[in-house]
């Protein structure tokens, strides 16, 4: 079987009232583009109906594949496990929530046509466009945390760490995602901070995104996201990513 060009990872947790519609969505615009593609839907041990959905799509939505683990891991396990099972030449994580339309997968081509390794979609970079724009204070705590990730695990340059759409080339994956450790909360920074040591050409481009005014942002997760930062910098130091090259 031929590699598709593209892989999308959906990684899921509970999510049947919302993966039909972004399914459908991927559905819609993929089946027109003139590449190959494939759709891989991660399930995280989720406790509703979100398998049943996704194996009750398959004649429905072209090239679907589902990956149903029995435990819940955590966001950053599933998505490794999604890319890593995945074919295509290009692989993008994105949200189930479809926060980020799978139409703007077009904003990341040029990048990689002119060689770039990691092209990930930005909240905050030039030509994003958030809808509704999000409310001061989570700004304010994401502004936060993309300081301290800069400082503690040195992603400087990279505005945006955790916009969930990303798209990494096949051999970027393979080099990059066998290495990372964290399961859940800083996944994002780990992958980046590891491309930066990996001499990877990283890419942020602005992205539309589709603010969840219902979402919240909680203070025990940004305590774990903190800790986290921590554990990749003493991996950095203790040399688990490998050498610099």
């Amino acid at each position: 079987m031929v590699n598709p060009r593209l892989s999308v990872i959906v990684p899921s947790y509970n999510e049947s009232q919302r993966i039909l519609q972004t399914l459908e969505a991927l559905d819609s615009y993929l089946k027109k583009q003139n590449y190959s593609y494939e759709i891989i839907v991660v399930s995280d041990g989720s406790k509703d109906d979100t398998a049943k959905v996704v194996e009750s799509l398959k004649s429905k939505v072209a090239n679907l594949r589902l990956i149903a683990n029995t435990d819940n891991h955590g966001k950053g396990y599933v998505v490794r496990q999604g890319m890593l099972e995945a074919r295509g030449e290009y692989r993008l994580f994105t949200d189930s929530d479809n926060s980020t339309p799978i139409e703007q997968v077009e904003k990341l081509w040029p990048y990689f046509d002119q060689g770039f390794d990691v092209v990930i979609g930005s909240r905050d970079a030039k030509g994003a466009v958030l809808d509704p724009p999000q409310p001061m204070l989570r700004r304010f705590l994401g502004e936060m945390f993309g300081f301290l990730t800069n400082l503690i695990v040195g992603t400087w340059g990279i505005a945006d760490t955790q916009c969930g759409f990303k798209a990494l080339t096949a051999k970027a994956t393979v080099e990059i995602m066998p290495l990372c450790k964290i399961e859940r909360f800083a996944f994002d920074p780990e992958i980046l901070a590891i491309a930066k040591m990996k001499k990877k050409k990283i890419k942020e481009v602005g992205i539309l995104w589709k603010n969840d005014t219902r979402s919240t942002v909680k203070f025990k997760s940004m305590v774990k996201m903190f800790f986290d930062l921590f554990k990749i910098r003493l991996n950095m130091v203790n040399g688990v990513y490998g050498r610099n090259k």
